[in-house]
């Protein structure tokens, strides 16, 4: 009975060749399927001159030897005319070959290309939620491996498998003609045997080598994650910890690998006596017909080419499957990444958002990450058109899925969220992308200049907007004091700016792109506060004329704000000014009590 492993395996492979077939014959592009007929036919063309090669040899023994056969039609050559058109021959295998991989080329690279778009395109389009559920490091992984798969499918399985398998019909059928069938019947059985024992044993060290994928996968992460926490890891003095931690993962990678070199020399054993095995016996045969006159030690000489010329890909058969092999279960892992539904897709109809004064609602609105665990239950908030809006409330009340929802990473269980009246679901995500401009409350930055990651608000900004923006944001300054100015490098996620020039460098970013909703999610929270009371001043200068949405846990941060929400269990509790709720002596005014309580206990240490 078939292993139902390995028959989901073969399934798989048939699926991903399937799914890699449209990108070497693409609809619409006629050039790319001419070059995919030439390079085929550059490739039938160089086999039939690998084939008639060895007469050349054989022509050339036999002449030296005296002994060719009456009537023989290149005997007029002589024996180093033979000599040099058998070299001209093999000259011109190679040449055919390598037109052919030119041909190729350019097919097999713009198919990578599209598919590494395509993957990197589809990985930026899956929701909030399945990135905060994988891992980067071991994604970024399976798409680099399978991009490599395709590589070397596209040009091995094209251009070894097949062409193996054309050279050995010709060679077959040259036996039979030149010789006998008892060759033929030789060198099939050997290659049957071959083919069967070097499957065999691949399919026993694929799987070893997915145990290595894991185990590679395991170590890159554990890496990478040390690497972007390195000062939380000198914090805690845990370099030994994570060196541990990275040796256990390496650990059991090693372990893979050696069983994966002990089974290499399994294969390269069995195989070096298969095929030495049907060398021998071809070669005694052919020897026993010299002897017996029946065969010239020319045909002795051409039967040994012609088994070196099958024996050579034959060997090289055993790499091919393996890393083919291999590849399928790479690019089964991308081609699986690229079936990962989008959780938020825009409708069919989806138009684009059009923003007439930027007035946001929330009607009823329902939301979960977990059925079983409700997060919002029938929130309703309407902010008009050039106000602005704080929610405040205790840790895990609902105040950044707040955020989230306006932003549509995730779509509402029920209720509805509209800007302008129109259902966020029905509008494109793009444009709504484009309306609201978000300063978190910690900005990650790009790690590359201070001018590109302002200059990333808005692609087609000019440097004098570029500075405007840093300008209004208070940060044009301090760029001028550096030695490299705007092109200064600001490090990995903006290590080497403080908190606050991160802020300010963020704050022109969402100038620069000149949104009219504006979302701050405890925009200031992670900073000191005199840093936050400088960085309040701006993001007050920058709410002017726009709809402003504050989630903040520092209450003295929305004290300005037109309104105020109180969230608590996923439900609004009070709302109103600030004055208006310190008034009601509630929920709010408890948590201003206890702020102000702690800020003065902290001004009095």
């Amino acid at each position: 009975m078939a292993d139902p492993i390995e028959h989901s395996e073969r399934q798989r492979g048939m699926k991903v060749l399937r799914d890699v077939g449209p990108y070497l014959w693409p609809d619409g592009e006629p050039e790319v399927k001419v070059r995919v007929v030439l390079a085929l036919l550059v490739l039938v063309l160089a086999k039939l001159v690998a084939v008639t090669t060895p007469f050349f040899y054989k022509q050339a023994v036999d002449a030296l030897a005296g002994d060719a056969p009456d009537g023989a039609t290149l005997l007029a050559l002589g024996a180093i005319g033979l000599t040099v058109a058998y070299g001209m021959a093999r000259l011109l295998n190679i040449a055919l070959q390598q037109l052919r991989d030119v041909i190729f080329a350019s097919v097999s690279q713009g198919a990578l290309r599209k598919l590494a778009l395509r993957t990197f395109r589809h990985i930026h389009a899956l929701s909030l939620h399945y990135h905060l559920s994988r891992k980067t490091g071991a994604l970024s992984r399976i798409m680099e491996r399978g991009v490599k798969g395709v590589s070397f499918l596209l040009r091995f399985l094209l251009f070894s498998i097949g062409p193996l398998l054309l050279e050995l019909l010709l060679v077959g059928a040259i036996l039979v003609t030149v010789f006998d069938w008892r060759f033929l019947i030789v060198l099939v059985v050997t290659i049957a045997l071959y083919v069967w024992f070097t499957f065999a044993i691949t399919e026993w060290r694929v799987r070893i080598r997915r145990q290595m994928n894991e185990q590679d996968n395991e170590a890159n992460q554990r890496a990478i994650d040390s690497l972007l926490n390195f000062e939380t890891v000198k914090y805690f003095g845990a370099d030994s910890r994570e060196a541990d931690r990275y040796d256990q993962a390496m650990e059991g990678y090693e372990s893979a690998a050696l069983k994966t070199a002990y089974s290499l020399a399994v294969i390269n054993l069995g195989q070096g006596v298969i095929i030495n095995a049907g060398l021998v016996a071809v070669m005694v045969m052919a020897a026993q017909g010299v002897t017996s006159g029946e065969f010239t030690v020319g045909d002795f000489v051409m039967v040994n080419a012609y088994m070196m010329q099958i024996i050579m890909p034959l060997n090289f058969l055993g790499t091919v499957y393996r890393e083919i092999r291999q590849s399928l279960v790479d690019m089964g892992e991308m081609f699986d990444l690229l079936e990962q539904p989008a959780e938020v897709v825009d409708k069919p109809d989806a138009t684009p958002l059009v923003v007439t004064g930027g007035e946001v609602v929330f009607d009823d609105v329902q939301f979960s990450y977990d059925p079983e665990r409700p997060i919002l239950k029938g929130v309703s908030i309407s902010i008009p058109a050039g106000h602005s809006l704080a929610i405040v409330g205790p840790t895990g009340s609902g105040k950044s899925t707040i955020g989230r929802l306006l932003f549509r990473f995730y779509d509402v269980d029920g209720g509805a969220l509209r800007i302008d009246g129109q259902d966020v679901r029905d509008v494109t995500q793009n444009s709504l992308h484009c309306a609201i401009g978000v300063v978190p409350q910690d900005t990650v930055l790009f790690n590359d200049s201070i001018y590109y990651n302002i200059a990333y608000g808005r692609a087609d900004a000019t440097r004098a907007e570029v500075e405007q923006a840093a300008r209004a944001a208070e940060i044009h300054d301090f760029v001028m004091t550096l030695p490299r100015g705007y092109d200064t490098q600001v490090g990995e996620r903006g290590l080497k700016l403080s908190g606050g020039e991160k802020q300010r460098v963020g704050i022109a970013r969402t100038i620069l792109k000149n949104p009219p909703i504006l979302l701050l999610d405890e925009a200031t929270s992670a900073l000191d506060t005199h840093t936050e009371q400088d960085i309040q001043a701006s993001l007050a200068a920058m709410g002017r004329g726009r709809t402003v949405i504050m989630i903040a846990h520092r209450l003295s941060t929305v004290v300005e704000a037109d309104q105020i929400v109180v969230l608590d269990g996923g439900v609004v509790v009070e709302r109103g000014s600030h004055v208006d709720l310190i008034a009601q002596q509630g929920r709010y005014a408890a948590m201003w009590a206890t702020q102000r309580a702690e800020d003065e206990g902290a001004d009095a240490a």
